[in-house]
């Protein structure tokens, strides 16, 4: 790695003076701190992005999640795609697999969150599907279930875990099973551990008969099969989940329009726990976080809605309006650069 000296002869406006990179060292009378982290961490964080749709469609809009508006445009995904799968870093989000025009996709793309524009290509997932769930820390991302018909007529639902390496380009790996194949389930994180809630087990597409109030949970870092955390309030899917770092909340779902939020401890087992309501019961709907707050976006009502509403994740109580998105659509993913696992 290369040394640079920097001397004190930059103008106190900053308007001159030689940008460095690398490492610095400083040659002054006086001192300063060198910030932590490396750049593309430093600065304003903070930013929730929601890609894909059903109806389909490549739309990608994005919020400031401390602050409370409706959202913008961001940018398109490379896939045109209805229930993708999404997880972020503090600097890329993802979006894994989908359906398009009938057919399981296994395209993975991805942004940089920080900026604004249209997705990239970034490699293939393991096992083509849509309506899985996605989560991670600073350096893997965790794709989980979906739903197939055309690999085993009999064996729609998927119990496979999937993950990437944010950093580099390529296609997923095996990660391992979770506990039951499931679709339309939520997923959370700490920097430690990845946690799946909740979740359909039946095989017929239309159908909300069959559903699990299973949690169960792996270690990021390593590989290998999921094991049980505990349960849910209720048995519910079609609901999502967003995190602080000691906090994972699910909200909404089906059967029916669900209003119910409930949490978890992540570092412990055990099962949810009441927490508040939705300001509006629905489905499918998207999740993103800065760790404080959570957000809950769009969703089915039965009719598709752009609602968009929030939670104070370390206390409890009703979520609160925030704004709206850009459209009315359900089984949308969201991620952020500030979620539980980045802690």
């Amino acid at each position: 790695m290369s040394e640079i000296r920097v001397n004190n002869i930059t103008n106190r406006d900053g308007s001159t003076g030689t940008t460095v990179a690398g490492i610095p060292v400083v040659d002054s009378t006086s001192h300063f701190v060198v910030p932590s982290g490396d750049t593309a961490e430093r600065g304003s964080r903070g930013r929730g992005v929601f890609g894909g749709a059903s109806p389909e469609t490549n739309t990608i809009d994005y919020i400031t999640i401390a602050t409370a508006g409706n959202a913008s445009d961001f940018g398109d995904l490379n896939q045109t795609r209805r229930r993708p799968s999404a997880a972020s870093s503090a600097t890329r989000g993802i979006w894994y697999a989908g359906r398009f025009s009938g057919s399981y996709q296994t395209t993975i793309d991805y942004v940089t969150i920080s900026a604004t524009g249209n997705a990239f290509d970034f490699g293939d997932a393991t096992v083509a599907g849509f309506s899985g769930a996605g989560t991670g820390n600073n350096t893997r991302g965790l794709f989980v279930g979906g739903y197939n018909n055309s690999i085993n007529p009999t064996v729609r639902n998927q119990d496979n875990i999937s993950y990437i390496t944010f950093s580099s380009l390529g296609n997923a790996s095996d990660f391992g099973d979770m506990t039951q194949a499931r679709r339309e389930l939520g997923a959370c994180s700490s920097s430690v551990r990845g946690v799946f809630m909740g979740g359909k087990f039946t095989t017929t597409a239309p159908s909300y008969s069959n559903l699990g109030n299973t949690i169960d949970y792996v270690t990021i870092a390593s590989t290998g099969n999921a094991q049980d955390f505990g349960d849910l309030a209720s048995k519910i899917a079609a609901g999502s989940s967003l995190s602080s770092t000691t906090r994972g909340v699910y909200g909404g779902g089906a059967p029916g329009f669900s209003n119910v939020i409930q949490y978890i401890t992540i570092a412990s087992t055990g099962d949810a726990i009441d927490f508040g309501d939705l300001t509006e019961a629905r489905q499918l709907l998207a999740t993103a976080s800065n760790s404080i707050r959570g957000v809950f976006a769009n969703g089915n009502t039965p009719t598709n809605v752009n609602t968009i509403d929030y939670i104070t994740i370390a206390t409890t109580g009703n979520a609160a309006d925030f704004g709206d998105g850009t459209e009315g659509r359900n089984g949308v993913a969201g991620c952020s650069d500030s979620h539980g696992g980045l802690g």
